[in-house]
């Protein structure tokens, strides 16, 4: 039965990029008042674009050898380009439709080029500003935090994602910047594997480097616990940060509790996580958990402080519409739901297409008081 849906899954995902390049081929070809710009080469290249992600895709959770990360990443980017085309072949087509009907004539040819190469510009602006990582700072101010927490800072980064596209090398560099801020505590909110065929020792192995003096956390995510997490959770733990699995642990009066992707998936999971770790509510607490889903749990269990990330703030238009109707208020930044307070960081890394417009890779530096 799971291999019967995975094959669905993954036939609906291929028709659908099949229906998409379809669109952009005709968008090209077409030509209102005389021959199109069609070619049998332009039909070949554009049926190989279609099958590509998707077939990278199942080499990738295969395979971790040069050339399968090469056609990888290739794939990806063009599945990033590939959404900012499809709208621009929309728009083409809504623009002569509408000049249709109101007896308008119009370029289309030479619409479609323009908009295009717009199309492409932004997609290559998505893919330099995705590799651009930003410190963000933020002071939140937690009631009974103990006098020794006060001015003290955590770092918060999620969601890196370590695969085919992103190495320990991309780690390297975000465990120096987080060092150079020289953070009390960091907290790492899961997916920091992507789920793909990977080295995760090899991989994870900056790790050793990232130290803080209370301690570096880390929850498990959905890319972590799709499948087996011995995969991976071994690794980050030989690696000297600390796993947190429905548990809590204490330093200096702060109560740091941990739960992972599949023990919150439902608000009774993680209502049953939270109550089982003996939160004290008359003491500050933190609550480190992959996405944003229960926040009212989590007000609900006493946590003061919820940190997360998976949303990924969208990445970029128009998955950022839909990540916003999702999370809504809750899908980046400091939000207050009652006596709780929610950080969800957009992450350092990215998921499928390395892009990112309207959205920044980001480690976050938060200042207790």
């Amino acid at each position: 039965m799971r291999v019967r849906r995975f094959v669905g899954f993954v036939a609906a995902i291929q028709l659908i990029l099949l229906a998409v390049h379809f669109l952009l081929y005709e968008t090209w070809a077409f030509s209102p008042t005389g021959p199109g710009y069609g070619s049998g080469w332009l039909g070949v290249i554009t049926g190989v674009l279609a099958v590509s992600f998707v077939g990278a895709s199942l080499l990738a959770f295969r395979y971790s050898n040069a050339a399968v990360r090469l056609f990888y990443r290739g794939a990806a980017v063009w599945l990033g380009l590939l959404t900012f085309l499809f709208l621009a072949a929309a728009v083409c087509w809504i623009v002569f439709s509408a000049a249709q009907l109101v007896g308008l004539s119009v370029n289309f040819h030479g619409m479609a080029e323009w908009l295009f190469a717009g199309a492409i510009a932004a997609g290559v602006y998505g893919l330099v500003n995705a590799g651009a990582t930003r410190i963000t700072r933020a002071s939140v101010k937690l009631q009974n935090l103990p006098e020794a927490w006060r001015g003290r800072k955590a770092a918060l980064v999620s969601d890196i994602h370590l695969g085919h596209v992103r190495n320990s090398g991309f780690l390297r560099g975000l465990v120096a910047k987080i060092v150079k801020e020289e953070p009390d505590a960091i907290f790492i909110a899961g997916d920091l594997f992507d789920g793909t065929a990977i080295d995760a020792p090899r991989a994870a192995a900056p790790l050793r480097e990232l130290t803080a003096p209370h301690g570096v956390y880390f929850v498990a995510g959905n890319h972590e616990q799709f499948g087996d997490d011995s995969r991976f959770l071994p690794a980050i733990a030989a690696a000297g940060v600390r796993v947190l699995n429905n548990e809590k642990v204490e330093v200096e009066g702060l109560q740091i509790v941990g739960v992972p992707w599949r023990s919150a998936t439902q608000h009774g999971h993680l209502a049953s996580a939270l109550q089982a770790a003996s939160v004290d509510r008359g003491r500050a607490s933190i609550l480190l958990t992959h996405a944003p889903d229960y926040p009212h749990v989590a007000e609900a269990a006493g946590i003061s402080l919820q940190l997360s990330g998976h949303t990924h703030m969208g990445q970029f238009v128009p998955w950022s519409w839909l990540a916003r109707r999702v999370y809504r208020r809750f899908v980046y930044g400091l939000n207050r739901l009652g006596n709780l307070q929610v950080f969800t960081s957009s992450g350092a890394g990215t998921w499928g297409p390395p892009l990112r417009l309207g959205s920044n890779s980001e480690i976050v530096v938060l200042e207790f008081q």
